[in-house]
């Protein structure tokens, strides 16, 4: 296989996992390799969120024209609440996530490629050996086109993702749109992420972005909530506004930076039916990114 044809066939891929909108951060990166942090700073709820994340993904090619890509994504959150008085906070502040991603690539014709995905999880506080809350399964199929031998080139992704951690345990669709309408600008549609990007040169970018971003753990050690029982996991979920700068090191590697504010956000406590019991934080915050990204 040509080197153009298996960089499109590793984008596709991580394209359908970012798209995926697959539980922890509904955006997952489209990168060979990325490492990254983010933290959300302590608001109103006197509540801060950081993250640590790093991904890494391969390819291997199988048959005449198809792939198969295996990969990992490792998050390290913790949830550092302040001005608490109500029960003992600790078991939130180290959280980690593990995502294996296992991909096949069907190459249908020179347009089109089909894409399945498997991935195991493990979303757990890990302060115990393993249990049943611990591990889930998501599936996503999809679909992938690209042209980028046009006047404007595009990218089109569609696809499904099941999502065993949600409470609506059915097959969710999604969709990702992307063209360059101009030599200086191009525009992204889709859930999770809708932005525009203005291309300066080749080395420097600048991009607006509304995007969708959270996570499900569970707590191996629950947490005694006042008058409301007992908490077995935690969640988030935002819908935020950002503009950042991206400095492109060569045409794979770059630098980048992100700073935005949430539209709006939830972080809550669940008892064992999923039910939230406990609101950690649905006030404001300012939101900061910044890390180095291998791509395609």
């Amino acid at each position: 296989m040509k080197n153009s044809s298996l960089r499109t066939t590793i984008r596709m891929v991580l394209l359908l996992l970012w798209g995926g909108a697959n539980g922890l951060v509904y955006a997952q990166s489209p990168d060979v390799f990325r490492l990254e942090y983010m933290i959300m700073p302590k608001n109103k709820a006197d509540a801060q969120l950081s993250r640590y994340k790093l991904v890494a993904n391969m390819p291997l090619k199988v048959r005449e024209a198809d792939n198969v890509i295996v990969g990992a994504e490792y998050n390290y959150l913790a949830y550092k609440l302040g001005g608490n008085e109500y029960f003992d906070s600790e078991g939130l502040e180290n959280l980690h996530v593990v995502d294996l991603n296992l991909a096949y690539v069907y190459k249908h014709n020179d347009n089109w490629r089909f894409i399945g995905v498997l991935t195991p999880r493990l979303s757990s506080t890990l302060t115990n050996p393993l249990e049943n809350g611990d591990v889930s399964i998501n599936v996503t199929v999809g679909a992938f086109k690209e042209r980028q031998d046009i006047d404007k080139p595009m990218r089109l992704v569609l696809g499904l993702a099941y999502n065993s951690t949600v409470s609506l345990r059915i097959p969710l669709p999604f969709v990702y749109y992307e063209k360059r309408f101009h030599p200086n600008w191009s525009y992204v549609v889709g859930a999770p992420k809708t932005g525009f990007k203005y291309h300066i040169d080749d080395n420097h970018l600048i991009q607006t972005e509304f995007i969708l971003d959270g996570y499900f753990v569970n707590l191996q050690n629950n947490i005694i909530l006042p008058n409301t029982g007992f908490a077995s996991s935690v969640s988030s979920s935002a819908a935020l506004l950002t503009i950042g700068y991206q400095y492109n090191i060569s045409k794979i590697m770059s630098f980048y930076g992100y700073i935005g504010h949430t539209v709006f956000q939830d972080g809550v406590l669940r008892d064992e039916d999923r039910n939230d019991v406990y609101t950690l934080n649905d006030e404001p915050s300012l939101y900061f990114r910044t890390g180095f990204r291998i791509g395609i």
